[in-house]
């Protein structure tokens, strides 16, 4: 597989444009499978840091590189199921953006954490993902809703763990300034929440 700087240009120009956040709260609600799919490709904040959990966790060793893409994908649905019974935990915009920015950091920086403390940032920037989604889910089909935006999470972990694995052999460089990109998106998105 040859690196394409043109390929590569716009694949960032597409993520820049890409639509607002949809999973944030005030958006409308959301119902049903197909609107579930589709949720975590629309917004920036949710596709890269879904992106970034799968970069993160094919870094590290291969007792978490599984164990940290499942945390995520049930405590998203621990959150999902606490917000649509009406528990709804406090900054959620900012842990969102923040699980951005950890992400984008973590990657430049190559850490490979202890498992305490990477499950422990997982389940709680997976709670407040399922959270906003919890909150913008309207009432009737919500399982499906649920189940749309939990398997589209999982093809951006997986995405973003095949990634890097097919890419580790271009150079380091690569990973360290796409962490550095995440983290400052995720750092204009702090800012903003």
């Amino acid at each position: 597989m040859k690196f394409s700087p043109l390929l590569s240009s716009a694949t960032f120009l597409s993520i820049l444009v890409a639509a607002p956040a949809m999973a944030h709260t005030g958006h409308g609600a959301a119902t049903g499978l197909q609107a579930g799919l589709t949720h975590p490709f629309t917004g920036l904040d949710h596709m890269l840091a879904m992106l970034a959990i799968g970069v993160w966790a094919a870094m590290q060793k291969k007792s978490q590189q599984l164990s940290i893409p499942f945390a995520f994908l049930i405590f998203l649905g621990v959150g999902f199921a606490l917000a649509i019974n009406g528990a709804v935990l406090p900054f959620i915009e900012q842990t969102i953006a923040a699980s951005v920015l950890i992400g984008g950091l973590i990657i430049a920086t190559t850490a490979r954490l202890p498992a305490a403390i990477s499950l422990t940032l997982t389940m709680l920037f997976a709670l407040a993902h399922g959270q906003a989604h919890g909150l913008e889910a309207a009432s009737g089909s919500t399982l499906l809703f649920a189940l749309g935006f939990i398997g589209s999470s999982a093809i951006l972990h997986f995405t973003g763990m095949v990634a890097l694995a097919t890419n580790r052999w271009i150079t380091p460089r690569i990973t360290h300034y796409a962490g550095l990109m995440l983290a400052g998106i995720g750092s204009y998105l702090f800012l903003a929440a």
